[in-house]
C-alpha cells in the first residue's frame, strides 16, 4: 500500500455527488460500494500534500477491501493509525503502572 500521511475529509455535498455517480455506473450494491469508496479514497488520501492515487481505478488496483475499510475508518474518525495497528488508543500506560504497583 502506498504511504498516506493525511486524509482530507470531503464535504457532504461531494460525498453525495460521488455516491450518485457510483450508483449510475454500478447496479449491484457491493460493486457500487467499492466504486464509491474508491472514489472517496482517491480524493481523500494525501502524502506530503499531494494525491496518493491518480483516480479510483488505482485505489481498486492497489488496495484490498480491508485496506480500503481501514483508511475509510480513519477518515471518518472511527479509527486512528495506532488503533489500526492493533493498539488500544485509550490505553493509559501510567494508570496501568499504578494499578500494577497497587
Amino acid at each position: 500500500m502506498r504511504e498516506v500521511d493525511s486524509l482530507r475529509p470531503l464535504t457532504a455535498g461531494r460525498l453525495l455527488t460521488l455516491w450518485r455517480e457510483s450508483r449510475k455506473e454500478a447496479g449491484e450494491p457491493a460493486e457500487r460500494a467499492l466504486l464509491c469508496n474508491a472514489r472517496v479514497l482517491a480524493e481523500s488520501c494525501r502524502f506530503r500534500g499531494e494525491a496518493v492515487f491518480p483516480g479510483p481505478e488505482a485505489v481498486l488496483a492497489e488496495l484490498t477491501p480491508r485496506e480500503m475499510e481501514t483508511l475509510l475508518r480513519r477518515l471518518s474518525g472511527l479509527e486512528t493509525e495506532t488503533s489500526a495497528a492493533g493498539e488500544n488508543p485509550w490505553f493509559d500506560e501510567a494508570r496501568f503502572a499504578r494499578l500494577r504497583e497497587g
